[in-house]
């Protein structure tokens, strides 16, 4: 593989800054060739040319993000963007307006198990402070 791309290196410090340095040197470390395609797709698309723009700030892209996540199911990537919480600025006042609009505009259902999530992630977090 031949030297990353501009766009890979500004997804990647993008990426590091949001998600913290441990769940990227882990991710890194578990990357395989099957993969490798993929996370390159993902730190150039998402992280180089959606997140490093600076249009929003992080903490705006997080609150977009996580309610796209809570709308569409995806607990497991939910709870990761809502510890990234902790380097984005969002706050649980701002989780808690996002799952309302969750619940307005992806249903109460949904909503209901965004919050369930979010209350476990931040029991969790808090556990490690």
């Amino acid at each position: 593989m031949g030297k990353p791309s501009m766009r890979h290196e500004q997804g990647m410090a993008t990426r590091r800054k949001v998600l913290g340095d441990a769940h990227v040197d882990q991710a890194e470390k578990t990357k395989t060739e099957f993969d490798a395609p993929f996370q390159e797709l993902i730190t150039e698309a998402a992280w180089g040319h959606v997140w490093s723009r600076d249009t929003w700030d992080h903490r705006q892209r997080s609150i977009v993000t996580l309610a796209l996540l809570c709308g569409q199911g995806h607990w497991e990537e939910v709870a990761m963007h809502i510890r990234a919480t902790a380097n984005t600025s969002a706050s649980r006042e701002d989780i808690q307006e996002l799952i309302l609009h969750v619940a307005i505009y992806a249903g109460v259902p949904t909503a209901n198990r965004a919050m369930q999530v979010a209350k476990q992630t931040f029991a969790r977090m808090d556990e490690l402070e």
